[in-house]
């Protein structure tokens, strides 16, 4: 089995097993209104994903698209772990939010607030990981993420619910809590990764061009 097909297969086994547990969540009151269970769904998700990120970034050792060159496979390897990410826990959050029993415009904010960390933080870790190795991965992409849900947890803070417990828009409060830090976090994201790739394929051509002990 190729590190392509390996991690995909461990993505898959991280659905599932995200899945199976949801129904535990018909078990728990319906948190209307309540941001601290709001904010708690979102962080276990988002911190599943960045445990699933870093599980599948040792897959990365071996050449995934070699007819790519260094960097192409680099970034298409990359970019394919972001995105088995970034699915695996939008299908999560949908389940979970829905055995939660929050209201649909809530479901639709939980689920957009986790796609868009989860591929930051993909992005973010893979990145730090080519630099700085797998412990610096874990910090940036701990930041990345916390970041992240506290900006959400300010606007819902700031802004409230709907009567029934839904997601009040207020463009305003947007633009002032979230936005700004979304597009902070996708400019770091892909720029941490664009570097990080650089300086993997350099790193591998290096080895590459030393001369064996034999030579």
């Amino acid at each position: 089995m190729s590190a392509f097909e390996q991690a995909i297969s461990q993505a898959v086994r991280w659905l599932v097993a995200g899945l199976l547990l949801t129904p535990l969540l018909l078990a728990v009151p319906t948190p209307h209104g309540s941001t601290p269970w709001i904010l708690f769904h979102l962080t276990v998700i988002v911190a599943g994903g960045l445990v699933l990120t870093m599980s599948l970034g040792r897959y990365l050792r071996d050449p995934w698209f070699p007819a790519l060159g260094p960097v192409g496979s680099l970034l298409a390897s990359a970019a394919s772990i972001v995105v088995l990410v970034t699915g695996a826990v939008g299908l999560v959050t949908l389940a979970s939010s829905a055995a939660l029993r929050l209201d649909p415009s809530l479901q639709f904010l939980q689920l957009l607030s986790a796609l868009d960390i989860a591929w930051v933080v993909g992005a973010t870790v893979i990145g730090a990981t080519f630099l700085k190795g797998r412990s610096v991965g874990w910090i940036a992409g701990t930041v990345m993420a916390t970041v992240c849900v506290w900006s959400v947890a300010t606007y819902l803070v700031a802004v409230g619910y709907t009567p029934a417990g839904g997601w009040l828009v207020d463009g305003e409060a947007m633009w002032r809590y979230i936005l700004p830090y979304d597009i902070a976090a996708a400019v770091i994201a892909l720029t941490t990764l664009g570097l990080g790739v650089r300086a993997q394929a350099a790193q591998a051509d290096q080895v590459m061009a030393q001369p064996s002990p034999q030579s």
